[in-house]
């Protein structure tokens, strides 16, 4: 009998999603928002991506053997809703709340995944729902996925999970042992995300593009470290700046904020428009190597012995996608290598939960080699989109697409790439991807300008052959998913400057060709016209909307922007000039 198993996330009102394991094996995964098309999907359950596990399957409802959730209750007897009573005084409604009904939001949540399983089709008398603690759950989708049969030090940070904000533990013989974790609202990630929109940013959003900008300010102009500190062994995050609720948020237009009008008084104005000037460079700078300095001593405090021992360290939760603490991590002596799970956001506890059960049952899950594991589209469905659109898209089929497209790009021209499975997680990884010849000037700006109307401080990442990894980074360490930040040699700085931030560094994705094979020959291609194996790639979508999915999504993408060459399978779209 196969033990079927289907996370289901969505916990926390954002970035739903569904992973579907079947006898350890990772069929299916795929955020909510690709398929409504809606960035984050903010109050929706995961229907639309059940659906798509099930039938990437070719199974019902009924073969599903348990529903695994990444979100538990948790026990007044345990120190967690204690902690938040503590330190939420000054809201004494919120304090109380966690105390007498502090399981409030698990059982609503409950409820609402019951409703959606039975849209799906479910008989709740006969699927089991196994709820998994939310940081668990990133443990889970670290380690388990890891693919190390060490002895594993395992980390997750992130905004908040039911209460845990941070967790520190390892794995042994695929069981994950907790030794610490801390509460609401001492959280790192929450403290990131507090400046993120002071920084004049969505939270869970422009996390990313703090990091982008810190490279370009001065982090010792400004001293942020009475935001939080870590001392004998626990961390405390300053309330009274950060991190806030009730009356102590700051409000602008109705809107409430998780810093504090304190905060404003200390530093100025909340940023606001596009342009990423002083002082607020320096505040990205100055809160970007706090978070790094503070997790750096946690992990050491908490892991230090074990990650001598055996060098093997399993990362997840939103700031796990912080690629310069990653690059920090992995420059140390005693790591031997770092996995970080690429959908390491919430997104990702759908995959940690269902490994989780898959593993307790017994059937350990298989590590996670890809993360191409979302829907693909034949010729045919690209041609029947085209043939639908009010673009009227003058279509060719072409043969040997790596040649004909790396031509393309030599001449100047970025290109929408779309190809096989979509990928899961936040990063374009040659699925959805917009491609450019990272060797010609300006071809970033140009796709800054067109298509992505982002800011124009925000790195363009590269994708690589493994051949030239060796030769561009200056470290040896696997990067299929673009989780870290790597020094590039001075050579590689002026053959491929477009990819190539601020402070010297690129977040790049290393591939090996059995996992993508077309998207490989792509750069090989261009390595015999420009001698560099190298492409830009940033994902295929514009600003503020989700990535695209379906044929249709990426025409509407293309014909909202300035791009002229989409290719989808064997599907070359070109616009005509003028």
């Amino acid at each position: 009998m196969a033990l079927t198993i289907l996370g289901l996330s969505g916990a926390l009102s954002h970035d739903p999603s569904a992973a579907l394991y079947i006898d350890g094996k990772l069929i299916a995964a795929v955020e909510e928002e690709r398929l409504v098309r809606d960035k984050h999907a903010k109050n929706r359950m995961p229907y639309e991506s059940a659906k798509f596990c099930l039938e990437q399957a070719g199974i019902t409802p009924a073969d599903v053997d348990v529903v695994a959730i990444p979100f538990a209750p948790i026990s007044i007897l345990e120190k967690a809703r204690w902690h938040y009573a503590k330190r939420y005084w000054y809201a004494p409604e919120r304090a109380l709340d966690a105390l007498l009904a502090g399981n409030r939001r698990f059982y609503r949540y409950y409820k609402k995944i019951q409703w959606c399983l039975v849209q799906l089709g479910f008989d709740l008398k006969k699927v089991k729902i196994e709820p998994v603690e939310h940081h668990l759950a990133h443990a889970a989708s670290a380690y388990l996925c890891s693919g190390f049969t060490e002895k594993t030090a395992i980390m997750g940070i992130d905004g908040k999970g039911e209460y845990a904000t941070t967790f520190f533990g390892y794995g042994e013989n695929g069981k994950i042992h907790k030794i610490k974790e801390f509460y609401d609202p001492d959280s790192l990630g929450g403290l990131y995300g507090a400046m993120t929109e002071f920084l004049g940013f969505e939270m869970l959003d422009g996390e990313f593009k703090v990091m982008g900008m810190a490279p370009y300010g001065d982090p010792d102009l400004y001293d942020l470290s009475r935001l939080a500190k870590f001392e004998n062994g626990e961390l405390v995050i300053n309330t009274e700046y950060a991190n806030v609720v009730g009356l102590r948020r700051y409000k602008e237009k109705g809107k409430g904020f998780y810093f504090s009008p304190k905060l404003i008084e200390w530093l100025g104005p909340k940023r606001e428009g596009d342009i990423a000037d002083d002082p607020y460079i320096h505040y990205a700078a100055s809160v970007q190597a706090l978070f790094e300095k503070l997790s750096l001593e946690m992990m050491d405090y908490y892991l230090g012995d074990i990650i001598k021992e055996t060098g093997r360290i399993a990362f997840a939760g939103g700031s796990a996608l912080n690629v310069k603490l990653n690059q920090k991590i992995i420059a140390r002596d005693e790591v031997k290598e770092l996995f970080v799970q690429p959908a390491a956001g919430d997104a990702g506890t759908a995959v940690g939960a269902a490994a989780y059960i898959s593993q307790r049952k017994g059937v350990p899950v298989e590590k996670m080699e890809h993360v191409y594991l979302g829907p693909e589209y034949t010729n045919e469905e690209v041609i029947a989109a085209c043939a639908k659109h009010p673009g009227q898209p003058q279509w060719q089929k072409i043969d040997n697409v790596p040649e004909h497209i790396a031509k393309i790009m030599v001449e100047g021209n970025p290109v929408a790439w779309f190809q096989g499975r979509m990928e899961f997680g936040p990063r374009a990884l040659g699925g959805r991807s917009i491609i450019g010849c990272p060797s010609i000037p300006n071809v970033a700006d140009r796709i800054n300008a067109q298509i992505k109307f982002r800011e124009r401080w925000r790195p363009f990442c590269p994708s690589m052959l493994d051949t030239v990894a060796a030769q561009m980074l200056k470290i040896d360490h696997p990067s299929p998913f673009m989780t870290f930040t790597f020094e590039v040699s001075d050579e590689w700085k002026e053959r491929v400057p477009e990819v190539v931030h601020e402070d010297g560094t690129s977040r790049a994705q290393v591939l090996e060709r059995q996992y993508n094979p077309r998207w490989y020959d792509l750069m090989v291609e261009l390595e015999k016209l420009t001698g560099n194996g190298v492409s830009l790639n940033t994902s295929l979508n514009r600003r503020g909307e989700a990535m695209v999915c379906s044929p249709k999504d990426a025409l509407d993408m293309f014909y909202g922007s300035d791009l002229q060459y989409l290719i989808m399978e064997d599907i070359l779209v070109v616009k005509p000039q003028g």
